[in-house]
Formats: structure tokens, C-alpha cells, sequence
């Protein structure tokens, strides 16, 4: 096992040197020969995850370890260009969950654009571009008249049309770093701009078009850290809802009124506000969440319940520790996880205003 770069992962009250290597090394020690990345081991893998933790292993150095990870998407892709939602322990051949959603495969073409920043590996994304193809095309199949994308499609195939605005605004992102990839190819896509300016249009402008998950903070932030909403527009719905989600030194709540912290979504919550140029309230969120850190692997806890004093559930999950390295990162001015997460840099696409 190679020594994790640190140098950009040190923050104050959040990691030294030492607390960055180990963490990245108890992601290491979870991933398989084959490149897969479980929750944790004896846990299932789902594609969004696995892919979340081989960019925080490239935001280390650990690129061939990331490497490895999109490899096994690329091995294991259904013919149709998606992936199901869980495989048990990361056993492609092992599937407990073959329903296929939207926003899972979606994200294969952020994680290959900030590996291809990471390393400038041009053979890297002519061999992943097959892959991130066929994924945006099995997504675009599922988006609605209205620009939104419907969330999955059942084991058997039938697609479910209610879209999430938590995954649409994932996806708003994923479509954004594919068009790159796109680009850099010099094969343009022009369907798939409109269908990203189509699909800000939705999240922007017609939250009627969304299951209603208003007590997630995630559907707070996301069409933040998606780069749907920016500027005024996205500092405005920061504020709106800070109080309700944020517990001061404890982190993010999951869903209100629920007491219950979580690792993964306050280290999102920070990545957001530092694209929108609060990087001071980041720092404060992510010191606010070290409670979680388990000092022996150096992973994260999931959540905290903070009026029983309980870490629930008793699962250290290499996404909430990618999600912490990759907002630490953003802050220590990595380059590659700047550009993806900061948004200036990605093609926005199209605006659409036909759906109104």
C-alpha cells in the first residue's frame, strides 16, 4: 500500500497529515482486488458510493486504486449502459437489488472526469467513454416532457417517472461533467445539452415537478452542490433552511424533526458551500462532525442521534469518509476536485425555457 498525498487534505480541527493518511487507508482496506468499494465489507456496493470513494482515493494520489474502481463499472455495465442498485459485498455476480436508478448511473461521468483531471490520463477516458456513453443515453431514456429525470426503473424494467429533486440535481452535474468528457473527445452531443438545460430548468424553476422530500436536507442542498443554483439564487435557499437542518456542533440532520446527524450529508453540505464561496461555514461544519471519526480506521460513523448520545447505525462507510476527503479537498485547493465540484469550468449546457 503506497503513502496517501496529504499535503491538501490537512484542515484545521478536521485532519492532520496523519488522520488524512489513515483515513484514505481505511478506504484502501476496503476495496477489493477487483476494484470494487462496499459500503464496508459484508455490506452491499451501489455504483454512486463506490464511485464517491475512488474520487476521494484520487484526491489522495491513489489513482491507481481509482483506477481499479472504474474498471470493475466498466467490466460489470449492463448491456442497456446501467448498473443495479446493490451488489452484496461488491460480488458483480451477487446482485440484491436489480432495480437500476438514475442518479447511481449517472455519476460514472463525474467520477471519470475528476480521475481524468486528477491524472491527464487520455488513453483513461478513451477506454471509459464507451461506458459514460451508454450510462447518460439509458438516463436521458428516462427523462419526462418537464426536463425532470424519473428516479429508477423496477427489476423488471418498468420505469418509474417520479423524479427526485435530489437525484435530478446529481444528475444536472453528472450530464455537466459527461458534456466535458464530451468535449475533450471532440464528439459534441448536442442532445445531451439540451437535455441538461432542460433539467435546470426543471430544478430551478418547477419544484411542483418532484416528489415531495422536503425533510431531507439533502433536497435542501443538492440543487446547490449540483450546480443547478448558483449565485444569489443558491446562497438564498442556503439560508432559508439552515436552521432547520444544521445542529451547531453536531452537524447536518438527515430528515427533520429526526435528532439525527450524518457524516455523509453535512461533508456535502460543506462541499456546497464552498463552491458558492463559503468556505468559512464549511470549515465550521466539518469540525462539527469529527465527533464521528473512529480514531482505530480511520472512517466515519454514518450518523450520530444526538439526544440519546448513540452512534446509529454501527457502520463506518467508506462514502462518508469519501464524501470528507473530497470537501477537504475542495478546501485545500485540490485542483481536480475543484473543477468538478466548483462548476465555473463545466459545460452548462443549454438554457431551455420550452417546458415553462
Amino acid at each position: 500500500m503506497t503513502t496517501p498525498r496529504t499535503e491538501h487534505l490537512v484542515l484545521p480541527g478536521v485532519l492532520t497529515a496523519e488522520q488524512a493518511a489513515a483515513t484514505v487507508r481505511g478506504i484502501l482496506a476496503v476495496q477489493r482486488e477487483d476494484g470494487a468499494i462496499p459500503w464496508f465489507r459484508g455490506h452491499h456496493l451501489d455504483p454512486w458510493d463506490h464511485t464517491e470513494a475512488a474520487m476521494a482515493l484520487d484526491a489522495a494520489g491513489e489513482h491507481a486504486a481509482a483506477e481499479r474502481a472504474y474498471a470493475w463499472l466498466a467490466e460489470h455495465q449492463n448491456e442497456d449502459g446501467s448498473w443495479y442498485a446493490a451488489y452484496a459485498d461488491g460480488a458483480h455476480d451477487d446482485v440484491t437489488d436489480r432495480a437500476r436508478e438514475s442518479n447511481f448511473v449517472a455519476y460514472l461521468a463525474v467520477g471519470v472526469w475528476h480521475h481524468y483531471l486528477s491524472t491527464g490520463d487520455d488513453t483513461f477516458l478513451d477506454r471509459m467513454w464507451p461506458a459514460v456513453y451508454a450510462a447518460v443515453e439509458w438516463v436521458l431514456r428516462l427523462q419526462q416532457p418537464g426536463g425532470e429525470i424519473g428516479w429508477r426503473r423496477e427489476d423488471d424494467g418498468t420505469p418509474t417517472d417520479d423524479a427526485l429533486l435530489t437525484g435530478s440535481s446529481s444528475i444536472h452535474h453528472a450530464l455537466r461533467c459527461a458534456l466535458a468528457i464530451a468535449e475533450q473527445r471532440e464528439e459534441p452531443q448536442p442532445d445531451w445539452e439540451l437535455a441538461v438545460g432542460a433539467l435546470r430548468h426543471a430544478i430551478r424553476r418547477h419544484p411542483e415537478r418532484f416528489l415531495d422530500k422536503d425533510r431531507y436536507s439533502m433536497d435542501w442542498y443538492y440543487p446547490v452542490l449540483g450546480g443547478a443554483l448558483t449565485g444569489a439564487e443558491a446562497g438564498a435557499r442556503i439560508e432559508k433552511d439552515w436552521e432547520r437542518f444544521v445542529v451547531p456542533g453536531f452537524g447536518v440532520r438527515c430528515v427533520v424533526p429526526n435528532p439525527w446527524v450524518t457524516g455523509g450529508e453535512s461533508a456535502e453540505l460543506a462541499l456546497a458551500l464552498w463552491a458558492v464561496g463559503e468556505s468559512d461555514r464549511a470549515l465550521e461544519i466539518l469540525q462539527s462532525i469529527q465527533h464521528l471519526r473512529d480514531a482505530e480506521s480511520g472512517l466515519y460513523w454514518t450518523g450520530y442521534v444526538f439526544e440519546d448520545d448513540a452512534i446509529w447505525p454501527r457502520e463506518l462507510t467508506t462514502w462518508t469518509a469519501g464524501s470528507l476527503l473530497l470537501a477537504v479537498a475542495a478546501l485545500g485547493g485540490h485542483d481536480a476536485t475543484c473543477a468538478v465540484f466548483g462548476g465555473g469550468e463545466l459545460p452548462a449546457g443549454l438554457e431551455v425555457d420550452c417546458c415553462a
